[in-house]
């Protein structure tokens, strides 16, 4: 259950990433091209990064990876308490994208010097938190965890889901995925070229 519980944690880690790669990509050509923003593709990778990573993948992480660390070693509180922190956190990121991605969308000018500046800071933000996990928080987890652990991690994360959340929320964020894959133009998505 460790290699499914990793695997998972790993996967949700990249989904994450790769709306935040699409985003910077998006701006790029915006900027450098003059490519017209497609508000509606835009608006669906915000809404899956303060839907999935702060409603779903978060949590779980606080209630039962960090728990579970916490409750086998004392020797990462003070990062998880950091981590926690930026899980709180990252709910006023997202509002941020939201607040800056309005404006460009309303015609503010500097809108998109607005939403760009956000979006950099969002992934600087996810980047390292995310790279904290992996490098330090994970290692960790596999020294100190028993099998157990990993199973309740394992099945927590799985397609079972939470039961606070439930399996629609799954199957919701999986579709959003997707339709953002299907909506963003190539080199990121399958969706049709600016």
């Amino acid at each position: 259950m460790l290699n499914a519980a990793l695997a998972i944690l790993h996967d949700e880690h990249r989904s994450f990433a790769a709306i935040v790669h699409g985003l910077h990509y998006l701006l790029r050509e915006m900027r450098e091209k003059g490519s017209a923003p497609d508000f509606k593709l835009l608006w669906a990778m915000v809404y899956y990064l303060e839907a999935f990573p702060e409603k779903i993948h978060h949590p779980k992480e606080d209630v039962y990876l960090f728990a579970r660390l916490r409750s086998r070693t004392h020797e990462a509180d003070a990062l998880l308490d950091e981590l926690e922190r930026q899980h709180l956190d990252g709910s006023r990121q997202v509002r941020e994208l939201e607040h800056a991605l309005g404006c460009y969308e309303a015609g503010k000018p500097n809108g998109l010097e607005l939403f760009a500046a956000a979006v950099e800071k969002f992934a600087d933000s996810t980047r390292q938190h995310v790279a904290v996990e992996e490098k330090i928080v994970i290692p960790l987890a596999k020294k100190h965890l028993t099998p157990v652990d990993w199973v309740e991690i394992a099945e927590a994360f799985g397609e079972n889901g939470d039961p606070r959340f439930g399996v629609a929320f799954d199957h919701e964020f999986r579709s959003l995925f997707s339709r953002i894959v299907n909506l963003a133009p190539p080199p990121i998505g399958v969706g049709p070229s600016n």
